[in-house]
């Protein structure tokens, strides 16, 4: 029943044993996962004709008292995490970079070639044995994971929407989401309960409590199958779609017994409201650098997290700071850490419980924040915020003096077209222009362009942006790129790719899903 690309061999983590235990999830959860997917259209379909996001008319759960599960001693403090894919190195220096946690990342920073999947399943084993290590011989320099790191491990697997195409099950595509869990938890689960740890998950993509239940009874199967003590599993959810703002209590009630909190996802949150009011008459969304976390329905979302997760118990983790230092231009560095620091002085006054940075440079950053605000306390749960977060607010795109430029328009062709051509190259994340970019800021780079063509938008300075507009700075920046890039290599494909999703009149969903078709 299934097959299997063998262009690579890895039997230690694709074998019989691995496959019979899939097989089970498959089985059980594809058609649901299929289903869930449908409904996606029929809410993109809501809102392209006027409907409007709205909290769940059962208030049950919302009025009901309940908690989650308390989290284990050994993440209750998670003041500064950070992420990044799962290549060697980088699992490494992220493991000793003195962040509380750091998070595996199978979806948005990774470049999912077959290679990088199994490889990167490699690596996790060998860093929850502990025995991990990298040698560059080029430039000899070894990697070895400091045996006094207490970085807590997480793992995101990838999205719901995804699919893994060089393992099949009855001739089609397995769930990238459920073979990523299931050989993730296969080879690891014991490990972490030897040294008396759970195993811990970001999930991805949430559009609704229907998905995050689809997930939990993932979970309880995982446990029942692998005889594993109940609520061994945890899971944070990346609160990263609008349409997922509106069911957090539903969504942390479906998940009580497996819950870690949820993480404002503020990248993809901003790309989840330009792609689904995208083709709504007057909405209109400005230059990515307008779009900041004060403007009104970023601001009000972050609140009702804040709110509706300590209410129940559970952490609430602030978002990326995209900012990176450049340790060759100290300028560059020290406004990065400033606006590190102040962005994370905001999430810690808010109520977060710790936030995300995307270079070991900040960690001491975002750590000194939380510590001095929170006072030797782990997190800040029993702070319960009274905000009034109603659904018009979570849907007021108003923002002050708002305006597209031609700047904006050039950044992001050239973010757009570097980013894909780094995720056809097999590097999921890019840093651009002293920013740390992956498919997220990538997708808002095009479904931007693509809403302002399609929805005949403007200029500040009153030019009309048309596909030909579009198509002539794209020729220039193109010009621009070839000057800074290290290589051409699939330069052509990458321009080819991102100006087809964003001249053509059918949107795609996402940006990966016909990119994936151009790897392997």
């Amino acid at each position: 029943m299934f097959k299997v690309n063998d262009s690579i061999q890895l039997e230690n983590i694709i074998n019989e044993d691995s496959l019979k235990f899939l097989e089970k999830f498959i089985t059980s959860f594809e058609e649901r996962r299929k289903e869930l997917l449908m409904k996606r259209v029929e809410t993109q379909n809501f809102i392209s004709k006027g409907g409007k996001f709205s909290f769940p008319d059962d208030k049950t759960i919302r009025e009901s008292e309940w908690t989650v599960v308390p989290p284990p001693k050994d993440v209750a403090n998670r003041n500064v995490e950070i992420t990044g894919p799962v290549e060697r190195k980088m699992i490494i220096n992220a493991l000793n970079s003195g962040a509380d946690v750091f998070m595996a990342d199978f979806e948005d920073s990774t470049s999912p070639t077959w290679e990088n999947i199994l490889n990167g399943h490699i690596n996790l084993i060998d860093a929850n044995k502990r025995e991990i290590s990298f040698e560059n011989k080029e430039k000899g320099k070894s990697y070895s994971l400091n045996p006094d790191s207490k970085t807590s491990l997480f793992v995101r697997p990838r999205g719901l929407h995804l699919h893994e195409k060089n393992l099949t099950y009855n001739n089609e595509p397995v769930s990238a989401s459920i073979f990523d869990f299931c050989m993730y938890i296969f080879h690891n689960a014991q490990l972490r309960l030897d040294s008396e740890l759970g195993s811990y998950f970001y999930i991805p993509k949430l559009e609704t409590a229907e998905e995050s239940q689809l997930w939990d009874d993932i979970f309880t199967l995982a446990e029942q199958e692998l005889n594993l003590p109940k609520s061994t599993i945890r899971a944070t959810v990346l609160l990263e779609t609008i349409s997922a703002s509106f069911e957090m209590d539903e969504i942390l009630y479906s998940l009580k017994d497996h819950s870690l909190g949820m993480n404002a996802g503020r990248w993809d949150y901003i790309f989840s409201a330009i792609k689904r009011h995208r083709d709504v008459e007057g909405i209109i969304f400005p230059d990515r650098s307008q779009i900041t976390m004060t403007v009104p329905f970023m601001k009000a979302y972050t609140e009702l997290l804040v709110q509706s997760l300590h209410k129940r118990g559970a952490h609430a983790i602030g978002g990326m700071s995209a900012f990176i230092p450049d340790r060759r231009n100290p300028e560059i560095t020290e406004e990065a850490f400033s606006k590190v620091k102040n962005d994370k002085v905001r999430e810690a006054e808010m109520g977060f419980d710790g936030s995300w940075v995307a270079h070991p440079d900040l960690v001491g950053i975002c750590k000194d924040v939380f510590s001095e605000h929170l006072e030797g306390k782990n997190n800040q749960i029993d702070y319960v915020p009274s905000y009034e977060v109603t659904d018009a607010m979570l849907q007021d795109f108003n923002i002050e003096n708002a305006s597209i430029t031609e700047l904006g328009i050039r950044t992001n062709i050239k973010v757009g077209i570097l980013y894909i051509q780094s995720w056809l190259l097999g590097q999921g994340a890019a840093a651009l222009f002293n920013l740390m970019e992956d498919a997220a800021t990538a997708e808002i780079s095009r479904s931007q362009l693509w809403q302002w063509i399609h929805g005949n938008a403007s200029t500040n300075e009153g030019r009309d942006i048309t596909a030909e507009y579009i198509d002539t700075l794209i020729g220039e920046e193109i010009e621009v790129i070839r000057t800074i890039v290290n290589s051409s290599k699939m330069l052509d494909e990458a321009v080819s790719l991102f100006t087809e999703l964003i001249l053509n009149k059918d949107f795609e969903d996402f940006l990966t899903l016909p990119a994936y078709e151009l790897i392997d």
